[in-house]
């Protein structure tokens, strides 16, 4: 058997621009981190050799690939010719929660599947092989920060050149700042899900077609730029301000990205004493990120006591084999 896994992400600042049809014309960036939170996929050959056995919210027994109803599996099983499986995923997080998890998915099963052929590879070409299946394959209308960020693991600062490569530089914050950076920060689960594609897919025609928006896009990847700065000199307490002001910027560049429910979510934790937060991913529903210092956080707890919190720390470790052949 073996066991795979790949963390979800979240994204400080300068999402939108990791689409290709932006940073093939602009330029982009992404500050962004993985988090303790995985999918996990594992692989087992199955007795009939012909069978392939697929467990996830639903189970399916075929014979051929074309009769996976699953799309990512169909078109990864079919990529790698793997037959006489059995695989099953599960997750830490459920899926439309802002997190990058079918990307994490996808980086899981890829990871899986190289390890069960005993392929070589690198983190960059797992990372572009999961980008080409969600985008190309599956014709997804999403960036590429998120399969990065779960191959790679870590806090990042991710370039996206106009010339499609794709640059994912480490950060160190000076000092304890990493310390203080996870501790600062608190995450609650608005309790609904949403369909990212829907609304990037309006997103994505926003920042290349309007002049408004290409503009507040561009602003964002400055923000993001001026973070990682911050982040250098050990100012982590910047991260507030970034917050507050990119997710004044993100609420105009479509439609369905918030709604009176997430809108008093955020105002309630503000009043309390947070300096700043954001809804992760493309919006709608989802996870909430607040940046709020230490002794506040009891009261931000409270005023949020109906909404579920998660524990905020960062993985470091990217997609991995837990268990079996590396």
């Amino acid at each position: 058997m073996i066991i795979s896994r790949a963390p979800f992400r979240v994204s400080f600042c300068g999402g939108g621009s990791d689409i290709p049809s932006f940073y093939e014309k602009y330029g982009g960036c992404v500050l962004s981190c993985s988090i303790r939170k995985y999918v996990y996929v594992a692989l087992h050959p199955s007795f009939n050799k012909n069978t392939i056995t697929l467990k996830y919210s639903k189970t399916e027994e075929v014979n051929d690939f074309d009769e996976i109803d699953h799309k990512y599996f169909k078109i990864m099983l079919k990529d790698y010719n793997v037959k006489g499986v059995e695989i099953t995923s599960m997750a830490d997080i459920p899926s439309g929660t802002g997190l990058g998890s079918s990307s994490a998915f996808t980086v899981a099963v890829l990871k899986a599947l190289k390890a069960y052929q005993k392929k070589s590879y690198s983190t960059y070409a797992l990372a572009s092989e999961a980008c080409d299946v969600e985008i190309i394959k599956v014709g997804s209308p999403i960036g590429k920060q998120d399969q990065f960020a779960s191959a790679f693991g870590g806090l990042n600062f991710i370039t996206f050149h106009k010339n499609g490569k794709i640059s994912v530089e480490p950060l160190l914050i000076p000092g304890d700042g990493e310390e203080r950076l996870q501790n600062n920060l608190m995450m609650f689960y608005t309790g609904l899900t949403h369909d990212a594609n829907k609304i990037l897919a309006e997103q994505s025609k926003n920042i290349v077609a309007k002049e408004d928006k290409i503009k507040a896009q561009l602003k964002l990847c400055q923000m993001a730029e001026e973070l990682k700065a911050h982040f250098e000199e050990d100012d982590v307490d910047y991260l507030g301000k970034v917050l507050k002001e990119s997710w004044e910027i993100k609420k105009n560049l479509s439609s369905g990205i918030t709604n009176p429910l997430i809108d008093d979510i955020y105002n309630k934790a503000v009043n309390a004493g947070a300096e700043g937060g954001k809804l992760l991913g493309a919006g709608g529903g989802g996870f909430m990120l607040f940046y709020v210092k230490p002794e506040h956080q009891a009261a931000v707890k409270e005023a949020l006591k109906d909404y579920y919190e998660i524990e905020f720390k960062i993985d470091y470790e990217g997609a991995t084999i837990v268990y079996g052949m590396k």
